[in-house]
């Protein structure tokens, strides 16, 4: 379990600065699949993250159109099948920058902040 509760990370994004201009709040959960995307098996990762990065890519985040807050958990070590490996999760003004920014933000994460070996 990561420890990172979803729910009580969108009630304090909606208590918090900028509340009145959040349109929509989405959340990313990425777990361990049983297979690669090439549709080979997979028994489990092993997961490295750059800690420093992953709070500068969330900074960066916030400077983004119509982004609000930001906030997420990036799991480490040897992960198996089912395993969470990050939750991140996007509040904003309207459906398109939210979209937008999450998808990009998960992409920059797989990117620039996580290592991931697959076992197989």
């Amino acid at each position: 379990m990561s420890g990172f509760d979803v729910d009580a990370c969108i009630t304090r994004i909606k208590a918090g600065p900028g509340a009145d201009r959040i349109g929509m709040i989405l959340a990313h959960q990425g777990v361990v699949r049983g297979s690669s995307r090439a549709g080979e098996p997979v028994h489990g990762m092993r997961l490295t993250v750059d800690r420093r990065r992953f709070a500068d890519v969330l900074a960066e985040a916030l400077t983004w159109p119509g982004v609000v807050a930001v906030d997420g958990w990036v799991n480490e070590g040897d992960l198996k099948v089912g395993d969470d490996i990050m939750k991140v999760v996007v509040a904003g003004d309207i459906r398109e920058n939210v979209f937008e920014a999450l998808q990009r933000l998960v992409g920059l994460i797989k990117r620039e902040v996580v290592t991931e070996s697959e076992f197989r």
